[in-house]
């Protein structure tokens, strides 16, 4: 992972040097790093493509994106025609050189417009908050490069409030956000519940869950805000990636998790910060609300539906 972030750094350097003369090369150079890393990575069954857009099963097309993965199994004959069918979809990214504000709400304004017309399952936790394509941002760097600038608060500060302004329901939230020289915001959702005391009888209560709603947020890993000294060592953007992508995949293939629990395990330190939204129950259709309200479904488990839990 550290020889990965050295060559990203390697090649933003190398790219900034023409950038001036022709940004739409430095761009397409840009990409091409990030689907190199990706090929190298993910298994060799996912076909890794870049420039093309999101075809729902409505007819409607998104917006142009950089690179997107593949299902193995997506029509060899299909490959090559730049309008990719959502269903066969795993994974999306836009790529930037150099992270300016402005992309983060383009970016987040690009997740709505491709999740909110895919088509979703219900019933579970899991098919209610997580969207079916992982929508990511890739970058190089950054532009907050001033002495007094904090980026990893501008970036954390950027991603909550576009969000706050943009996203109305957390299927349609980003869910990677990677800037190889800085740090690796993981989108996280959870069932979150309040509980009440009932009086069943004079001077006896029982204790019933109930208003059950949702929180959802990103955790920043930083190696910056690390106090640990190994941890400021080990911890890079690129491997939390990496870890993020093939535990998110891992839901759609199960033959990947014993991978994704290594990353995981290896990677995920427990170290993470990040700011939480809540959404009413609103969010929720009526089957999972009651099923919610019976309260014997939720689990602990990670790779259960019905975690409290999904990241």
């Amino acid at each position: 992972m550290k020889s990965a972030t050295r060559q990203m750094a390697e090649e933003y350097d190398r790219i900034q040097k023409r950038a001036a003369e022709d940004p739409g090369t430095a761009g397409d150079q840009g990409e091409e790093n990030w689907a190199t890393l990706l090929r190298n990575w993910l298994p060799h069954t996912f076909h890794i493509v870049t420039k093309g857009r999101i075809l729902s099963y409505k007819g409607i097309a998104g917006p142009q994106i950089d690179i997107l993965i593949l299902q193995p199994e997506y029509p060899t004959h299909l490959l090559d025609k730049k309008l990719y069918l959502a269903g066969g979809v795993v994974a999306a990214f836009e790529c930037k050189v150099t992270l300016k504000a402005h992309h983060i709400t383009e970016f987040t304004k690009h997740s709505k417009e491709i999740k909110e017309h895919i088509f979703e399952e219900t019933g579970t936790p899991y098919k209610e908050l997580q969207g079916k394509i992982i929508y990511g941002l890739l970058a190089h760097s950054h532009s907050w490069k001033g002495i007094k600038s904090n980026p990893v608060d501008n970036i954390t500060n950027q991603i909550y409030n576009t969000n706050l302004t943009y996203i109305n329901h957390p299927k349609q939230m980003p869910d990677l956000i990677c800037v190889a020289d800085l740090a690796f915001w993981n989108g996280f959702k959870s069932v979150d519940y309040m509980s009440k005391a009932v009086a069943t009888s004079p001077g006896y209560f029982t204790i019933n869950q109930h208003d059950y709603h949702a929180s959802t947020g990103y955790f920043c890993f930083a190696s910056s805000t690390l106090e640990n000294q190994k941890f400021k060592e080990f911890i890079t953007p690129i491997g939390m990636l990496i870890s993020a992508l093939f535990g998110k995949i891992s839901w759609q293939y199960p033959s990947l998790k014993n991978l994704a629990e290594y990353f995981l395990q290896s990677l995920n330190k427990g170290i993470g910060n990040g700011m939480a939204r809540k959404w009413e129950a609103s969010i929720y259709s009526d089957n999972l609300k009651r099923k919610l309200e019976s309260g014997q479904y939720l689990s602990n488990d990670t790779w259960d539906e019905w975690s409290k839990f999904i990241i």
